[in-house]
């Protein structure tokens, strides 16, 4: 079958991620914010994470319709 579901979750990992990434820079001065964390700003490590994720799957997806004849 021709279902690839990489797209799709490459898509929002990487939206989500950069959504993250982005709130948590801003934010990464407020240390009340972060203080159940125990000061680990985890809006922007979380967001890396999906970030680089999210990449891995697009670059998945298009590695792999590349290589078809």
């Amino acid at each position: 079958m021709g279902l690839d579901i990489k797209l799709p979750i490459g898509l929002m990992f990487t939206i989500f991620g950069i959504l993250l990434t982005v709130y948590g820079f801003v934010t990464r001065f407020d240390a009340a914010m972060y203080r159940q964390s125990l000061g680990i700003n985890i809006n922007l490590w979380s967001g890396a994470g999906m970030l680089i994720f999210g990449i891995i799957m697009l670059a998945l997806t298009f590695k792999k319709g590349k290589s078809k004849p």
